[in-house]
């Protein structure tokens, strides 16, 4: 137990780690680090091993793979963008993007990829940093013709394969149609990775080298980024995706020879970075901090409110909160906060014991970090353990259960 105070009381914080304890002490969860932050300081639990079967223990400075954890993180670079005038939220993305120009929409969104109309409208930078382009992720909509192309096409990173480099990943995605008309309809994913693709067209530098400039250098993450060096491959821990039915470890993505030993040709925003507990404190306190770290302005004080702000309509709220009740199996109950603002999500009604306004997100991969202005609180939980069964998404609410519990003022 590492503790620095900041008003969290000691006996708060010892039923947080008596909650790791009894999560990994199941045999569901091999390990797990979790850290709370609040005043600058921060308490860091390791518990467990870095394998199901044993092996070296957790430690604070393991690497996980942040997965959707990413967006909230990731989104900073266009955000910087936004900053320096170099992007503006209402021009058109195809400036940047050609591939975007002169979209096409189905008629319907489960109808036949041919049977569309031509978009009321461009797609706008804002429309991309909202998750509001008009293509995504829909769990309502598995097993439709575009729900399948988009699978088909390597769009996303749940396939055995790697995405394409950006190019021909942006070549594939302009000849898709559209879901719903640009700014419609809130959708998720997708738009993670095409942010990072406009970053890299408007700065014409890659994605990851801007981002490591601009944000992860300032702010200390020396261990995030889209992969892990070799010389570092032992803090990385399996990825685990249990058999749903009987609850037998798969590995996923094994450390050695697995996707994250090489840079990506892919570098994907939406989810493919990798970092560890403290490097997303850094980056979760500076938002907190109106955009500066340690004296150093990173973003600006609008951009922050900008990105940690509900930017959906009352409409698209609704459509969003439908998906996560109405498949809760996704995530198990995670994801359901209401709003959304750029790259995080935010907290619009108060559901559990966390207040409106905390805003950030969880990953597929076992990964939880938010963000509290209310309290000044970070909180990030970290684990190996993927959402193909509902022991890291439990584990992450009784997290954040106790979490709250801890505040002593």
């Amino acid at each position: 137990m590492e503790n620095n105070g900041g008003g969290l009381s000691e006996t708060g914080l010892r039923r947080v780690r008596d909650v790791l304890e009894r999560h990994v002490g199941s045999g569901r969860i091999p390990g797990v680090v979790a850290l709370v932050g609040r005043g600058g300081e921060a308490h860091v639990e390791a518990v467990g091993t870095m394998r199901h079967d044993g092996g070296a223990p957790m430690r604070r400075d393991t690497i996980f793979r942040m997965a959707s954890t990413s967006k909230p993180v990731s989104i900073a670079a266009a955000m910087i963008l936004l900053d320096e005038c170099r992007l503006r939220l209402d021009d058109p993305a195809e400036e940047w993007l050609p591939e975007l120009a002169d979209r096409r929409v189905l008629k319907r969104p489960d109808g036949p990829l041919d049977d569309t109309v031509p978009a009321r409208r461009p797609i706008t930078v804002r429309d991309i940093l909202t998750s509001t382009f008009g293509l995504g992720m829909d769990q309502t909509a598995l097993g439709t013709p575009i729900m399948n192309a988009v699978f088909e096409q390597g769009l996303t990173p749940d396939l055995p394969e790697p995405m394409p480099e950006p190019d021909e990943w942006m070549r594939r995605l302009g000849e898709l149609p559209l879901m719903h008309h640009p700014g419609e309809r809130w959708q998720y994913h997708i738009a993670g990775d095409l942010a990072g693709v406009l970053v890299a067209r408007v700065t014409g530098r890659p994605f990851e080298e801007f981002l490591r400039e601009r944000v992860f250098e300032p702010l200390g993450m020396a261990d995030t980024g889209f992969h892990v060096p070799a010389g570092e491959m032992d803090r990385l821990p399996p990825l685990y995706a249990p058999d749903p039915r009987t609850g037998e470890f798969h590995v996923w993505d094994e450390a050695e020879g697995g996707r994250h030993g090489r840079p990506p040709a892919f570098p994907g925003g939406g989810g493919g970075l990798v970092s560890t507990a403290d490097d997303y404190h850094a980056y979760f306190r500076m938002l907190l901090n109106g955009g500066v770290h340690r004296g150093e302005r990173i973003l600006s004080r609008p951009a922050v409110e900008l990105m940690t702000t509900d930017r959906l309509t009352p409409e698209q709220r609704a459509a969003r909160h439908r998906q996560a009740v109405d498949n809760v199996h996704i995530s198990f109950g995670q994801g359901q906060h209401g709003g959304w603002g750029m790259g995080a999500a935010v907290r619009t009604y108060r559901g559990d014991y966390a207040p409106v306004g905390q805003f950030g997100w969880d990953g597929g991969a076992g990964t939880s970090a938010y963000a509290d202005p209310v309290h000044g609180v970070v909180g990030i939980l970290l684990t190996q353990v993927g959402m193909s069964v509902p022991d890291s998404a439990r584990l992450i609410h009784d997290f954040w259960t106790t979490l709250y519990q801890a505040i002593d003022d």
